[in-house]
């Protein structure tokens, strides 16, 4: 590896987390570039729910995405105050740099990595990556995971930990990207302390900023010709969006909120 600053790509969704994992990494990295997938359509995406998890199960999904809707006005404070207090940065990212393609999965995302070259592809909250987009640069992917894996693989699975009482895998994880989902081999994994005053919203704030020195120390790791997967938390799982149901289950069991 040469000399000097990593040079990656950061192919990602245009969310919270992504603008703080930039931001976090921009004086550690060279960014060649950001792509950004766009956002699958809300038709496309409970259809597959519904495929795969059931008509039951999906509309006990939406039903709590909107109910979510107003858990994210009340959590609007807290958001700010753990932005302000872990130093983060949430504004946009910068146009120049930045790509949009219509999927991860895309011919175009293909051929931009070809075109780039980069040292490593960070990822952050796209669709499963196939392993066309994989192969297209020798470079490892590295993504950032908003739980512990592969015991909580999926999404939400800071939540899902609280909600089990299982407070001791509340975390996050960076790891490899292969083409199952959080599968790949764990570089580095950290925990979470939560307060009263957190709640569903909140728990990636803590995760992504948890993330960020983890994201760090793999890239330096690979820039040392040092990278190694370690041993995750077992049994693996896979998690999805929490039905309406389940969300007050937990609430009122004060496991989780």
């Amino acid at each position: 590896m040469p000399e000097g600053k990593l040079r990656i790509v950061l192919l990602c969704t245009d969310g919270r987390s992504s603008r703080i994992l930039f931001h976090g990494l921009s004086p550690h990295v060279d960014t060649a570039a950001i792509i950004i997938e766009n956002p699958v359509s809300a038709r496309q995406l409970i259809r597959r729910r519904i495929s795969k998890l059931g008509l039951a199960n999906t509309a006990g999904q939406v039903l709590f995405i909107l109910f979510n809707k107003l858990l994210v006005r009340l959590s609007a404070k807290r958001i700010r105050q753990l932005i302000a207090a872990y130093g983060l940065d949430e504004s946009p990212l910068p146009e120049e740099i930045s790509i949009s393609v219509d999927s991860v999965n895309s011919e175009q995302t293909i051929a931009l990595l070809r075109e780039l070259k980069p040292d490593a592809v960070v990822v952050n909250g796209t669709r499963i990556i196939s392993r066309g987009v994989l192969d297209a640069v020798e470079s490892p992917f590295l993504n950032t995971h908003m739980g512990i894996t592969p015991k909580y693989r999926g999404v939400h699975g800071g939540y899902w930990a609280l909600a089990n009482n299982d407070r001791e895998n509340c975390g996050v994880t960076v790891h490899l990207v292969d083409t199952g989902i959080d599968t790949g081999g764990v570089l580095y994994q950290d925990t979470i302390t939560t307060e009263d005053s957190d709640d569903f919203n909140t728990y990636p704030i803590h995760q992504t900023a948890k993330a960020i020195p983890l994201m760090k120390a793999a890239l330096d790791d690979l820039s040392e010709g040092a990278l190694s997967v370690k041993s995750g938390i077992l049994p693996s799982g896979l998690w999805h969006h929490p039905t309406l149901f389940a969300y007050l289950k937990s609430r009122l069991a004060g496991t989780a909120k």
